[in-house]
């Protein structure tokens, strides 16, 4: 007879109610978008930045080309100095707007209304007219914004904007011929220097973030005090955005990152909060993870301390996406990776609710800050595999997030995704989008059962579960003697890469003395499904 009864001691770990993937085991839950990558223009150098503009994807970096999906690196390309722009949905490469510039791009900001897109760098030069490392284009008709020509003795590396008013940082100190320090304020219209002037001492702006509203400015970066204060001012301050006065922004109190070897790399606004991201490389700061702070007092609503620098950070709504190279995990009470030692394996892509839904437990690595007892995200389902470049000598992958219409966009000096060759952008979608052909890991020989006798006629199979990129609960059919159509046993079970339970189950009505082959069949929710190895057991009549 074909029967299969799944033993008591087969464990199944059920994730926690705020645990989501693409297609999430509990009902209510967010969802996640897929990690499979789809077709994205390529270049040659490190994208720095993206924005999106209705259905247009704009690019800054450091690249001379970029090429189509699945080009070899040198082959079918097209010249794009430093900036490159792509439709969201299709993934083809705008032809009709490439301007060139002469220096790397590393901030693009659009107006709220859609009609303007604003590039920050180092360049001097855009299409040949002179831009001192500031530029504005009509989004219409691509065109250059000839009344929008301001000057700065030094680079930008942060913008944000409003309908009438662009806020730029970095590490100029001044602007249209007048001091200002690391940050500072433009008229959209015509480019004059604004009043507003905050005074950030001792390190440089990497990141701004509008409220809103508008009223209220984020900045972030390796600073150690705003206007004399350091806390908030330290690495971060809230500033007023008409007047550039302090602001309370108690989530400094807890993210403490500036000086020269720490510092918050991006920040990113939606209704619910601010987000953040942060690196530390020696002293002088400690989180490597990303936080999310309320408007209106900044007020710490998660934090979640994963070791390895984060970069950048994008909120999809209902889960926040960051960029870095993560390799631990562990104090997310709600469930996270160990780590290793040394660190093998960098996960650079990740995904956390936009909510809390625990808190950090205690950190016991004494290299690292301990957050234990502050709210915490929950780390969702997704690792898409980003290999590091080696564009910049720093040997990193994604350096970017995007999030817009139900895509998430990652920019970098990655050189695959999923181990097919993509460098430096990939889009992700949503499943309604997606393929969803991004299934379970292992096969062959990685998921082979180990079989004994369990009594007259009776096998009793044992597996380590399998995993998957995007799925947590994925399905076993137990196969005897390949016969596919009716598997002798169905088992589901949650795991992940990490978390990796055994499965047995035993199967019945076996003929003493015949030899059987049983394969292993791991199914995700989209039926992409693996195989593992034959194993031969031979029944016993007792």
């Amino acid at each position: 007879m074909l029967a299969g009864i799944l033993l008591s001691s087969t464990v199944a770990i059920v994730p926690p109610a705020a645990y989501a993937d693409t297609a999430p085991p509990v009902a209510g839950t967010p969802e996640t978008v897929s990690s499979d990558p789809l077709p994205t223009p390529q270049i040659d150098g490190v994208v720095w930045d993206q924005v999106v503009i209705g259905n247009v994807v704009y690019v800054g970096g450091d690249f001379r080309t970029a090429r189509p999906s699945g080009a070899p690196a040198g082959q079918r390309t097209v010249a794009r100095s430093n900036f490159l722009a792509y439709n969201l949905t299709t993934g083809a490469l705008v032809t009709t707007f490439a301007p060139t510039f002469n220096a790397p791009v590393r901030a693009l900001a659009a107006s709220p209304d859609g009609s303007r897109l604003y590039v920050g760098g180092t360049f001097t030069a855009v299409n040949g007219s002179t831009r001192y490392r500031l530029a504005a284009f009509s989004v219409a008709d691509g065109s250059l914004v000839s009344s929008f020509r301001p000057t700065l003795n030094s680079g930008v590396k942060a913008l944000a904007a409003t309908n009438t008013t662009v806020f730029l940082g970095g590490s100029f100190t001044s602007v249209q011929g007048t001091a200002r320090s690391k940050v500072a304020a433009l008229a959209a219209s015509t480019a004059q220097l604004l009043p507003f002037a905050p005074s950030p001492a001792g390190g440089n702006i990497a990141a701004l973030a509008l409220s809103p509203s508008g009223s209220e400015l984020v900045l972030g970066g390796n600073f150690t005090s705003v206007n004399g204060s350091s806390n908030p001012g330290y690495g971060l301050a809230s500033v007023d955005a008409t007047t550039g006065s302090l602001r309370p922004f108690a989530v400094n109190t807890v993210v403490r990152n500036g000086g020269t070897s720490a510092g918050i790399t991006s920040l990113a606004a939606d209704s619910t909060g601010v987000y953040g991201s942060g690196y530390v490389y020696g002293g002088g700061g400690n989180l490597e993870g990303a936080f999310k702070a309320g408007w209106g007092g900044g007020a710490t609503v998660w934090l979640e301390d994963c070791h390895g620098d984060t970069y950048s950070i994008a909120s999809a709504g209902t889960t926040a996406y960051t960029a870095g190279h993560a390799h631990f995990c562990r104090n997310i009470s709600t469930g996270g990776f160990p780590d290793y030692s040394p660190p093998s394996k960098h996960y650079r892509a990740l995904a956390f609710t936009t909510a809390a839904t625990g808190t950090l437990t205690t950190n016991r690595i004494t290299s690292y800050a301990n957050f234990a007892g502050q709210q915490a995200p929950s780390l969702q389902h997704w690792f898409p595999d980003l290999a590091p470049g080696t564009y910049t000598g720093l040997g990193q992958g994604p350096w970017d997030v995007t999030a817009s219409g139900g895509y998430v966009l990652y920019g970098g000096e990655f050189m695959t995704v999923n181990g097919t060759a993509q460098q430096g952008l990939v889009r992700f979608a949503s499943k309604t989008v997606a393929p969803n052909t991004d299934g379970p890991r292992l096969s062959g020989s990685n998921m082979k059962s180990t079989i004994v006798a369990a009594g007259s006629g009776r096998a009793r199979l044992s597996w380590t579960a399998n995993y998957d990129r995007d799925n947590s609960a994925l399905r076993y059919e137990v196969i005897r003697d390949g016969n596919t159509a009716t598997p002798v046993a169905t088992v589901a079970v949650t795991s992940n890469f990490w978390t990796r339970p055994n499965v047995t189950v035993t199967d019945t009505g076996l003929t003493p003395g015949r030899s059987y082959g049983y394969r292993i069949r791991t199914i995700d929710p989209f039926g992409n499904a693996t195989l593992g190895d034959t194993v031969t057991f031979t029944a016993t009549s007792g």
